[in-house]
């Protein structure tokens, strides 16, 4: 859905590489053009260089909230749509919003904005976007929590990549840029030692790169793509990876769930998940797994399956065939990708 407003999302892959900075640069050169433009939400993270980049602009006060006992400060959505500026300034745009709020999600606020005909620059990391989740806690060993769609960076108008050396950004660390003296020293202890900062460049800028070659690729037809959902964790990693190789083959992406009988909580979260990517979900019934699988690709005209690996079995029923490999015989005329589950080994 192609909304009013101009979205501009300033993309890096960490914090300190300049995203708030850069965005508010391009803030004062508008505002000097003339434009009506006010300061959403900034995290200044006591950052003296980036803070006197918004002398002179305007700033809608914070909403305060209340929430276990402590005071949060939110972006105020309501203030900002009846103040109705050409721009706004949005900081962090992959924040979750204190439970209480109208949206769960930051990106939720934008797209009210947007929709009511307010341009929005705003900022995030490439680590905050959903199909890249797994991989950057198999790199880095961190589980970020906070995430934002694909789909949601897919429709932005534009997307910069704002890029600095990994041995440069530590050089800022080290100086205390970025951070207080005691926190730098973690930093480049754990999340910024240089090889994670090195991969996660390198996730940004392949990233950015695939945005800028589908945005100029004409769509691959009669491509789609088919996940099989179960109620394992794996899920979880299933849809993500199915989704990605979607999207750069500009595919449909279905999602479906084979069941016997009711769908049981653990299923019904996948695909609540599945939903949120924007892939359609379907439940059919039946206790043949393999061929109501392999029937219900067919009838789609699905061209790849994407499946978990089967669990592993007791000794006395191993000379059987698995699931996956029932599907396989059954489904010979599509391609089969079986993605197996992540374990990061942590090296001490």
């Amino acid at each position: 859905m192609k909304r009013a407003g101009h979205l501009k999302v300033y993309l890096g892959y960490a914090a300190g590489v300049g995203k708030t900075y850069r965005m508010l640069t391009e803030a004062q050169e508008l505002r000097a053009q003339g434009a009506d433009l006010v300061v959403a939400y900034f995290e200044p993270h006591g950052r003296q260089e980036t803070i006197a980049k918004t002398e002179g602009l305007e700033f809608v006060p914070r909403r305060v909230m209340h929430y276990g006992g402590s005071q949060f400060e939110e972006m105020d959505t309501e203030a900002v749509l009846r103040r109705r500026p050409a721009i706004a300034i949005v900081d962090e745009f992959a924040h979750s919003n204190i439970p209480g709020s109208k949206h769960g999600k930051r990106w939720q606020d934008v797209h009210e904005l947007l929709d009511a005909g307010i341009g929005v620059l705003t900022t995030m990391n490439v680590q905050h976007l959903e199909s890249l989740n797994d991989q950057v806690w198999h790199v880095t060993g961190v589980r970020v929590r906070e995430t934002v769609p694909d789909w949601v960076v897919d429709e932005a108008d534009e997307v910069v990549l704002v890029d600095l050396t990994p041995r440069a950004l530590r050089n800022r660390i080290e100086r205390g840029v970025v951070y207080a003296p005691e926190k730098a020293r973690r930093a480049m202890d754990n999340f910024f030692d240089e090889a994670n900062l090195t991969a996660l460049r390198e996730l940004a800028i392949r990233h950015t790169a695939h945005e800028v070659e589908e945005r100029l690729a004409s769509p691959r037809r009669g491509e789609k793509i088919l996940i099989c959902l179960t109620g394992r964790p794996a899920s979880a990693n299933l849809i993500r990876r199915g989704k990605r190789v979607a999207d750069y083959l500009h595919a449909d992406c279905l999602a479906v769930h084979i069941a016997p009988g009711s769908v049981d909580a653990t299923v019904e979260q996948h695909m609540n998940f599945a939903r949120n990517l924007r892939i359609q979900t379907h439940v059919v019934k039946g206790e043949d797994i393999p061929r109501a699988i392999a029937g219900f690709a067919r009838e789609h005209h699905v061209t790849q399956i994407f499946m978990g690996r089967s669990l592993r079995r007791p000794w006395w029923q191993r000379f059987g065939e698995t699931i996956v490999q029932q599907v396989v015989r059954q489904a010979r005329d599509m391609q089969i990708t079986i993605v197996a589950e992540r374990r990061r080994e942590t090296v001490r």
